[in-house]
């Protein structure tokens, strides 16, 4: 747990770049079974990378991707650790 999912009940999730705010509402709330009351969604861009080896430099980028932050209502969690 982080403190902004025991301060605020949020949770953070990694989700498909084509996902919108509905979406991302209805999934939550169908596979964890709470009640989602505000989503918000975050786009981040891949970075170039590039580093120095033996055999010269090798250049790359990291992947883009979208993160969403659900608000569930008060009383509601997800217990992600209960299956381990």
């Amino acid at each position: 747990m982080t403190s902004i999912s025991e301060k605020f009940n949020r949770f953070g999730f990694r989700v498909s770049p084509d996902a919108n705010k509905s979406q991302i509402k209805k999934a939550v709330e169908e596979m964890y079974n709470v009640t989602v009351v505000s989503v918000n969604t975050m786009n981040y861009k891949g970075k170039n990378k590039s580093r120095y080896t033996k055999s010269g430099l090798i250049e790359g980028k990291t992947a883009s991707y979208k993160k969403a932050l659900v608000t569930l209502k008060e009383g509601d969690t997800i217990d992600f650790f209960s299956n381990i």
